[in-house]
């Protein structure tokens, strides 16, 4: 799947995240984040418009290893958009709280 980077996944559902990066990958160092709900935003997401967005940990070794690495959608082909990305941008209040 090909990320829009249109924030919604990441502002929108509850996700357990790397807290500390220095840390990396370790059970005491994963924390859950949900903005929608709870006002917690994940710590790595940088910026604030749809279609902007980018993600201070893809470039970590250990990103491979995340549950956000491993998110996708149901499609065989893995350089499909993101359904959900194209939705959100060609209807940008979809990215409002």
């Amino acid at each position: 799947m090909v990320c829009l980077r249109c924030g919604y996944c990441c502002r929108n559902y509850t996700v357990m995240v790397v807290d500390k990066t220095k840390k990396g990958i370790a059970l005491n160092n994963i924390i859950e984040v949900d903005e929608h709900n709870t006002g917690i935003r994940c710590p790595h997401l940088k910026g604030d418009i749809a279609g902007q967005y980018a993600c201070a940990i893809h470039k970590k070794s250990w990103y491979k290893e995340t549950p956000c690495y491993a998110f996708g959608q149901i499609e065989p082909i893995s350089g499909t958009l993101c359904r959900m990305g194209k939705y959100v941008m060609e209807n940008e209040k979809g990215v409002e709280k």
